[in-house]
Parts: structure tokens; sequence; C-alpha cells
């Protein structure tokens, strides 16, 4: 994850900031869908773009918001295609453009880290930026949320009042991770576009076209990880995320074996600073590995239950581990410690 205010949170290792990507993998329909509704006068004011991470959601938003604010139409970079040297692109990607709010959560400069949410008053601008009047453009004005599910309670009811009363000629884009999180009241006000990963083996393929993987067997394991999200996929072979996939699996299937030195250097390397976005990877790759064991031991003949116990720590670990701010080695250390315990309680044949 980016730490850079300029790129935003959203900018994952070896990824072109979204404002800054002009192709999109995968999406072709959704992509239809609106601009569609762009050419055919029928815009809807709001669009909510859901999706697992990585998929590409804040890329389409900004895709869409060339396209709206009057970006030449450019096929050859798809449906939604708008060539990096139009006008609105360039303004647009130097973060200059005062027909687009972009709304996300704000850097605290004090802690040299993101705030965890979107403030009510970040939510509080989109009413004000709607009152201007557009500078060109058609007239057109964009807010984009990024994203809009981590927007607190406050926040969301302020942004509410905006999607209840529409502007003229203003659209809103809401990317969201999670979209069930969010009130009722407001994704029935938004057109829905889901945006889904594209099969494993087309996104290894597209790993291999990007020059992001050296073979397919590296391609196929960094799509795998990533659930087929190209962008998560990408970010997985620029941070070593497959080789520390590998490394955690090792480790799970030494279980006890394992040494002390050995566990202390994986742990080690996901808490070093830089590397925030390895430690998903780490807790994803430790829980389907513990999860593996655990259907192994059943399909033998023996009990899963001390490795099924270590799946739900590990689960419970990983998700207190971010919203909680513990110390991320300590906490590595002891979702390790999980599977050594399970270990040793497993009979030896």
């Amino acid at each position: 994850m980016s730490t850079d205010p300029e790129l935003g949170s959203d900018v994952q290792p070896g990824c072109l900031a979204p404002r800054q990507r002009y192709d999109l993998f995968g999406h072709e329909a959704a992509e239809t869908d609106l601009a569609t509704a762009l050419t055919s006068g029928r815009m809807h004011h709001a669009w909510l773009i859901t999706g697992p991470r990585g998929v590409g959601k804040a890329s389409f938003a900004w895709r869409a918001a060339r396209r709206i604010l009057g970006a030449a139409a450019t096929p050859q970079y798809g449906p939604l295609g708008a060539s990096p040297t139009d006008p609105v692109c360039q303004l647009l990607e130097a973060s200059a453009c005062p027909d687009l709010l972009l709304l996300r959560r704000p850097w605290d400069d004090k802690r040299k880290r993101w705030r965890g949410e979107i403030t009510v008053d970040e939510a509080r601008k989109a009413p004000h930026f709607f009152e201007k009047s557009a500078s060109a453009n058609g007239g057109w004005r964009v807010c984009l949320v990024d994203s809009v599910d981590e927007m607190n309670n406050n926040g969301a009811n302020a942004l509410l009042k905006t999607l209840e009363e529409p502007p003229q000629r203003g659209v809103m884009l809401l990317v969201a991770h999670s979209p069930g999180r969010l009130p009722a009241t407001i994704r029935s006000r938004c057109r829905t576009l889901v945006l889904r990963p594209p099969e494993i083996e087309a996104t290894a393929n597209w790993l291999i076209e990007q020059g992001a993987a050296k073979d397919m067997p590296a391609a196929l394991s960094a799509s795998r990880l990533a659930g087929g999200a190209p962008g998560r996929a990408l970010a997985l072979c620029a941070s070593g995320g497959v080789e520390l996939a590998s490394q955690v699996r090792a480790v799970v299937a030494r279980g006890a074996s394992a040494s002390d030195s050995e566990v202390r250097a994986l742990a080690d390397r996901v808490a070093r600073n830089g590397s925030e976005g390895l430690r998903s990877v780490f807790y994803t790759a430790l829980s389907n590995a513990i999860h593996d064991t655990a259907r192994s031991q059943a399909e033998n003949q023996q009990d899963p239950t001390p490795w099924l116990n270590a799946w739900r720590e590990v689960s419970t670990l990983a998700g207190e581990a971010d919203g909680l701010y513990l110390d991320p080695k300590q906490t590595a250390l002891a979702a390790l410690g999980y599977v050594r315990d399970a270990a040793r309680q497993q009979p030896v044949n």
C-alpha cells in the first residue's frame, strides 16, 4: 500500500495509480454499460462500483471520470478508453481538474499514515462541490469516492444527503470493496456495476503479457493467490508475494520441526517498514496452508481438530492485526506459534 499522500492509499507495489492507468483488463461489459448510458443521454447520477480488491474498481472509476468530463473516446483503450495525451486526462492525472472531487481517507501528517476512515469533514465537501458551476466539458461534475465503505456513519449520512438530491449534470462514482457494509439507503440510490475477476488462467496470461511474471507457474501462483484479480496479482509479483506464500507453506509443512530462526526470519520479513502489502499475503497464505493441512488430516483418518483450531485463531488474529494496530512482528510470531502448537498435537505415525 502506498504511503505517498499524492498517489493515495490505493496504490499497490508495482502498480500505477488508478488515475495514471489507461488500460483495464477484463471488464469490457461493465465499461460498455456505462459508456452507453453516457452517450445515450441517460446517465445515472450515482454508480456503485463493486468487486474484490485489486480487480480494477478505482481504475474503472477514473476511466469513467475522464469520459464524463469530456475526454474524447479512444476505442483502442477500450469502451471507456481515452488517450493519455487528451487535455482532460492530463488535467485529471495532475490533480488539476476543478470539475472532479476525490474523496478518500485523509493523510495523517503527524503519524505519517492514512487515517482509518473517510471522515464526515471529507464527505461534507460533496454538497459544496456540486453547488459550484462546472468550468467546462458540457457542465459535468464528478465526485469520486474511493472507497465509500471506508466512510464512518456520519460521513455516510452526509453523503446520503447529496444522493437524495442529485445535482444537475453531476455524477457520483462510488468505489466499494464491501457494499454490504453500506446503508441500504445509499445502495438503493445507486446503479450497481459488479466487477468480477477474470479466470485464473486469463489473469496469468495477462501477467505474462505485462512482463510481471517470469514464467507461467509464477503467473498462475500469483493469480491464484489474488483470486484472479489482476491488480492484486500484479502487486504480488512486484512485491515478492508469490515467494512469501511459498515460504509460508514450507514452514507449515515442516510444522514442529521448523526452526526458531526460520520462524523469526519470516516474521521479520512481514513486519519491516514498507511490507504492509505483504502482511495480507502472509495471513492469506498461512490460513490456506493450515486449512489444507486440516483437510489432509481428515482424509488420512487423523484428528484435524488442532489444525482447525489453529485456522480459527489465525483468522481471528489476521482480522485484528490492522484494526487494533497490533505489533506486526509479534502478531506474525503468534500466528506461526499456532501452527507449531497444532503440529505438536499431531500424532506421530
